[in-house]
């Protein structure tokens, strides 16, 4: 497993991390507690050493099976927003969705959550720029900062808004935030046009989630897939969205040989192309998906006539809003 530093957080980091929002078990549906876990375990015998989950990942239930099975990784955790709402609107007020008293509040939640402290990177699970202007925030900036007084928080990150990279790059000019976690896949390259050049100028450290498209990029999603009842992908891949997104996938096959022998593996080292990243965190709630996934970190690359050709494949949408 290869490493890469974390921004200018002076964390190395495994360049193949793990996304634990399929820990929660609310939203994704149909893996058990314990190979949940075995998955974890996997995932770090394999040199796997970065870890993000989230206080609203089963209330706290990722957070608390975490505890018993990452005492050696670096974990990252979020404050969900007090309004409930996901992403954050233009709209909204700092005081109604991160107030002073909530950043501590569920700051000191996770960390009973996780079984200590500090929390390596605590970030806002959501965010818009439209927040450095209010007058909140300056009473919610001040907290953030005690609370790295006091031992409880080491670094501050920023989980952007879903396919909206744009809502955070004024928040990024902070030194306060060393990292941004953002959606970033072969489908959507937004983050080229202004993140990844502004991570390069002040060395902040990009966390990739979604690298497979909630599924779509692992080539398992058809017009015939079934979720487990309750599942969020039900309504995610609703109406065609199914048979949409396997045309899509079927359309990269073409493109597998002996720079990528799958489509998972294509999508991660896709991401891995780029110097700004420094994690990718895909789910793996399965032990053998976690052995696949941390292989990838080997070093090689693909060559410049295949990422000519994944260009073609951008793909502009938002599925999330609807």
């Amino acid at each position: 497993m290869r490493s890469r530093p974390l921004g200018r957080t002076g964390i190395d980091v495994s360049e193949i991390g793990f996304g634990a929002w399929g820990l929660g078990a609310t939203m994704w549906r149909g893996v058990a507690d314990d190979d949940a876990l075995t998955a974890v375990r996997a995932a770090l015998d394999a040199g796997v050493t970065f870890i993000d989950t989230a206080l609203a990942y089963g209330d706290g239930h990722s957070e608390r099976l975490l505890a018993k099975s990452s005492e050696h990784a670096v974990v990252a955790t979020k404050i969900p927003p007090l309004d409930g709402a996901w992403p954050a609107a233009e709209s909204s007020k700092i005081e109604d969705v991160f107030p002073a008293h909530h950043v501590r509040a569920a700051t000191e939640s996770s960390l009973r959550n996780l079984g200590g402290g500090p929390i390596a990177l605590q970030q806002f699970h959501v965010w818009h720029d439209a927040w450095l202007r209010q007058p909140g925030w300056a009473a919610t900036r001040r907290e953030m900062e005690a609370l790295v007084a006091e031992g409880k928080v080491r670094h501050w990150g920023i989980s952007i808004n879903d396919h909206a990279p744009e809502t955070a790059l004024g928040a990024l000019h902070d030194p306060l935030f060393e990292t941004a976690q953002v959606i970033y896949n072969i489908f959507d390259r937004s983050p080229e046009t202004a993140l990844f050049p502004l991570a390069l100028e002040k060395s902040i450290g990009i966390i990739v989630r979604v690298p497979f498209d909630e599924g779509t990029l692992t080539g398992t999603v058809h017009a015939d897939t079934v979720f487990p009842d309750g599942d969020w992908r039900h309504r995610y891949f609703s109406g065609d969205r199914r048979a949409e997104a396997g045309r899509h996938a079927d359309a990269l096959r073409p493109l597998l040989g002996a720079e990528a022998g799958s489509l998972p593996e294509l999508a991660l080292r896709f991401v891995l192309q780029r110097p700004e990243v420094s994690t990718v965190i895909p789910g793996m709630r399965r032990a053998d998906h976690a052995r696949k996934n941390a292989a990838v970190s080997d070093g090689r690359r693909l060559t410049s006539s295949l990422l000519a050709g994944l260009s073609a494949h951008a793909w502009t949408k938002n599925w999330y809003e609807a």
